[in-house]
C-alpha cells in the first residue's frame, strides 16, 4: 500500500529537481551550509513537487491509459481511489508550502507559483490544447532552483532571474526529446506537441536555438559574479556537447534513437551545472581567484 502512495508521487521527478535545489541553495550561500533551512527546503520542495504529481496523475489518468508508458500506473490501475488521491495530494501541498513559508514567505511564493503553473496551467489547461504547454510548463520546472536560491538570499535578484532562464531554457529541448522519441503515445493521447501538431523537422529547429540560448545563460552566472571559472569551463563544454549532438539530428537515420541520447545527455548536462554551481561560486576558492585575474 504504502508503494503505490510512493509511486503516485514520481520519486525520480522529485530527485531530478532536489539536485536543482541544492545547487541553487549553494550558489546563494557560497558554500556556507545552514542546515535547518537547507533540510527545511529540500523537504518543502520536494513535497510540493510531490503533490503537483499526483495532482497531474489524477487529471491525466484517462488520457495515461492511451500511452505505452503510463498505461500502469497507479491510478490507470485503478490501486488508489480518486477522492483518496484528491486528499493526498493536497496534504504533500499544504505540508511543503508550510515548510517552505517557514523558511521564509519568499520560497512558499514560489513554491506555489510553481504548483499553480504546473497543475492549473499547464495539466488542466495547456498540455491538452495548445502546443505553447510545454513552453509555460518549463517555467514550473525551473522554480525548485530559484527556490533553493532564495531560501538563502530571501530576494529575487539578478541570480535568481539567470537560474529562471537556464532552467527554463534547458526545460524545452529536453522536453522536444521526449516528445519525439515517444512520438507515439503523444499521437494515440491527442497530445499537442509540438512534433505531433508541426513535425519533428521543425521541432529539430526549436531545439538548435533553446539550447543556443541556454548556453548564453548559463555563462551569465559566471559573467554576473555568482560563479567561478570552472562552473563556466564545465557549462560551456556540457553546452557545446549538446549542440553538436542536437546538430546530428539534421543526419540521422533513426529519430527516436537520436532523441533518446539527447534527451540522457540533458539529465548529464542539468546534472553537470547543478553540481558545479553547489562548489564553484564567484569569489571563494581557486576558480574565483583565476577568474578575478582574467577579467
Amino acid at each position: 500500500m504504502l508503494k503505490r502512495y510512493l509511486l503516485v508521487t514520481k520519486p525520480g521527478i522529485i530527485f531530478g529537481n532536489l539536485i536543482s535545489v541544492v545547487g541553487g541553495f549553494f550558489l546563494a550561500s557560497k558554500g556556507h551550509l545552514q542546515l535547518d533551512i537547507f533540510l527545511a527546503t529540500l523537504s518543502g520542495v520536494s513535497l510540493v513537487i510531490a503533490s503537483g504529481c499526483v495532482f497531474n496523475n489524477y487529471i491525466d489518468r484517462d488520457i495515461d491509459c492511451l500511452m505505452e508508458r503510463t498505461r500502469n500506473r497507479v491510478l490507470v490501475q485503478g490501486l488508489i481511489g480518486p477522492r483518496a488521491t484528491l486528499v493526498y495530494a493536497t496534504g504533500l501541498g499544504v505540508v511543503g508550502v508550510a515548510l517552505l513559508y517557514w523558511v521564509n514567505p519568499l520560497s512558499a511564493a514560489l513554491g506555489g507559483l510553481g504548483f499553480v503553473v504546473y497543475v492549473g496551467l499547464y495539466s488542466l489547461w495547456l498540455k491538452r490544447r495548445s502546443v505553447y504547454g510545454t513552453l509555460v510548463g518549463s517555467l514550473s520546472g525551473a522554480t525548485p532552483p530559484v527556490i533553493g536560491y532564495c531560501a538563502v538570499s530571501n530576494e529575487f535578484d539578478a541570480g535568481a532571474l539567470i537560474l529562471l532562464l537556464i532552467f527554463s531554457l534547458w526545460q524545452m529541448p529536453h522536453s522536444y526529446a521526449i516528445a519525439i522519441f515517444r512520438f507515439k503515445d503523444y499521437q494515440a493521447a491527442a497530445i499537442p506537441v509540438l512534433p505531433v501538431k508541426k513535425g519533428i523537422a521543425l521541432t529539430k529547429n526549436h531545439i538548435i536555438r533553446y539550447i543556443v540560448a541556454f548556453a548564453l545563460a548559463t555563462v551569465m552566472l559566471t559573467f554576473s559574479g555568482h560563479a567561478g571559472f570552472f562552473y563556466f569551463a564545465v557549462a560551456a563544454l556540457v553546452s557545446v556537447i549538446w549542440l553538436v549532438m542536437a546538430l546530428k539530428g539534421f543526419r540521422v537515420v533513426d529519430d527516436r534513437v537520436w532523441a533518446r541520447q539527447l534527451f540522457i545527455f540533458s539529465i548529464v548536462a542539468i546534472t553537470s551545472l547543478s553540481l558545479m554551481m553547489s562548489v564553484d561560486v564567484q569569489g571563494t576558492g581557486m576558480s574565483g581567484e583565476l577568474f578575478t585575474l582574467l577579467k
